[in-house]
């Protein structure tokens, strides 16, 4: 049986030379399925691509936020799809990807998010497998000025002792590169669009976690040139707080216990491991 993929792609003023090796590697990794490319930007963006007969370019004429042009992507993709993979426009990958990664879902249906290795453009890894946030992951750890408390937060929150040989279930995962199954997306409603920018991803994966496994395959790679915007602008930075704001408003802030259930779960594992 064929696995029907579709993909969803937002741009927001984006320069083609950013979002090129995404397209062309999705249309050169699978040989069918629609791409629904969301343009964000002020003005509408073109590129012959976007006449491709398995791609579709909707303009959104303002900046809705990156969940809800997902949203609307996934909607325009109809009933033809199995899995949708929900993809930035900085992202390269080879054409044995996403084949790999179907290949998992289909033979595992238990998994309902799937995402592999993502490496930057050095070839190094991008530590996006993490738990389910804590107050002081989220927000604190970004103003602790000893450097080896941030450090022994980050090794804990990014998983550093994850393995990198096996598929393995963990609490969240980036929406950066995500299989979702499509039936799961439109059951949950896609994306809380509440969240103009950052922690979408989390609160989706979050959700699928109740009703399916999430998984990281890491024997399969592709690359994010990842920014941390938030990290240096701060407009960027206001909306990153925002979101967190948000996002423990909606889940807990201090009382949270799918958050123990399941970063303990993984936790347990690595001690296992690791004894």
């Amino acid at each position: 049986m064929t696995v029907k993929c579709s993909a969803s792609l937002v741009l927001y003023n984006c320069a083609p030379d950013m979002f090129l090796p995404a397209i062309t590697s999705f249309l050169e990794g699978h040989d069918e399925g629609l791409l629904v490319i969301a343009d964000n930007s002020k003005q509408p963006q073109s590129h012959p691509l976007f006449e491709h007969p398995r791609v579709r370019y909707l303009f959104n004429n303002c900046n809705m936020g990156f969940g809800a042009a997902h949203n609307r992507a996934i909607a325009a993709v109809g009933a033809d799809s199995d899995i949708h993979l929900i993809l930035n426009p900085d992202i390269s990958f080879g054409a044995d990807v996403i084949p790999h990664l179907l290949s998992v879902m289909q033979s595992t249906p238990e998994i309902g998010a799937l995402m592999p290795r993502i490496n930057y453009p050095d070839g190094s890894l991008q530590r996006l497998c993490k738990l389910l946030p804590t107050p002081v992951d989220l927000i604190l750890r970004r103003f602790i000025p000893i450097k080896s408390v941030q450090t022994a937060i980050n090794r804990r929150y990014e998983l550093h002792d994850l393995p990198q040989d096996r598929l393995i279930d963990t609490p969240t995962i980036s929406g950066c590169f995500l299989l979702v199954r499509t039936e799961i997306l439109r059951k949950l409603g896609g994306f809380d669009e509440r969240y103009f920018m950052y922690l979408e991803d989390v609160d989706l994966v979050r959700r699928i976690g109740d009703v399916a496994r999430v998984v990281y395959e890491p024997r399969v790679s592709v690359t994010h040139a990842y920014a941390k915007g938030s990290y240096r602008n701060k407009k960027l930075l206001t909306y990153h707080m925002a979101s967190a704001i948000r996002y423990f408003t909606k889940w807990g802030w201090l009382f949270d216990s799918t958050r123990r259930k399941r970063n303990s779960a993984v936790l347990s594992y690595l001690r296992q491991l690791n004894q």
